[in-house]
């Protein structure tokens, strides 16, 4: 199928613009699509800070995540993201730091990228990454779902209040997420512009 054609879906994501023409072809795409969205993630993952008093990181996963889901969709943002968290409870050493498993009082964190990678997918095949503020709430919308898993996850795990676990879990990392946001909704409309699929549909 052509891109003009796929161009004229209104519920489309930037994964649908990569040519397939067939149906095997489609699959191949997409079998690879999830595959490469969990090795992005995990190298993202590598990009890591860490924040004194808390057992969580600075990654630059979270991103990944989100950005998997807007430009996946939610189906194939859901098996990247779930291939991801299974190899790495596995033991391929992916997740923030180099680690792997599913001890570490941060793993709450990781189903909430999952989470959140789906229903950023979602959005945007209703237009959520179009334009800068559709763009805005969406992501800002994953990195709540985010938290709202892994700061309890936090707690449960780590005996914290959830005060503590707000403060350890939540609160250093805003900054950042603001910043996440910025290049999200920097990215995101102006490849659609790029390609010329966000003007005349929003």
């Amino acid at each position: 199928m052509s891109s003009a054609i796929v161009a004229g879906r209104p519920r489309a994501v930037l994964a649908d613009l990569l040519p397939a023409t067939t149906a095997p072809a489609t699959r191949a795409r997409d079998l690879a699509l999830v595959v490469g969205g969990a090795v992005f993630t995990g190298v993202a993952a590598q990009l890591s800070l860490p924040v004194p008093g808390s057992p969580v990181p600075v990654t630059g996963q979270t991103f990944a995540a989100l950005l998997v889901g807007a430009s996946f969709g939610p189906v194939r943002a859901m098996l990247s993201m779930t291939l991801y968290v299974l190899a790495g409870m596995a033991g391929t050493p992916w997740f923030s730091e180099g680690t792997s498993g599913y001890g570490m009082p941060s793993f709450g964190y990781l189903l909430g990228m999952t989470l959140a990678a789906v229903v950023v997918g979602a959005l945007a095949r209703r237009g959520g990454d179009r334009t800068v503020p559709r763009t805005v709430a969406t992501m800002a919308l994953g990195s709540a779902l985010i938290y709202s898993v892994g700061v309890p996850y936090l707690a449960l795990a780590t005996g914290m209040s959830a005060g503590e676990a707000v403060a350890a879990g939540l609160t250093p990392f805003l900054l950042g997420d603001a910043l996440k946001v910025a290049l999200a909704m920097g990215a995101l409309p102006a490849a659609w512009r790029l390609v010329g699929r966000g003007r005349g549909r929003d």
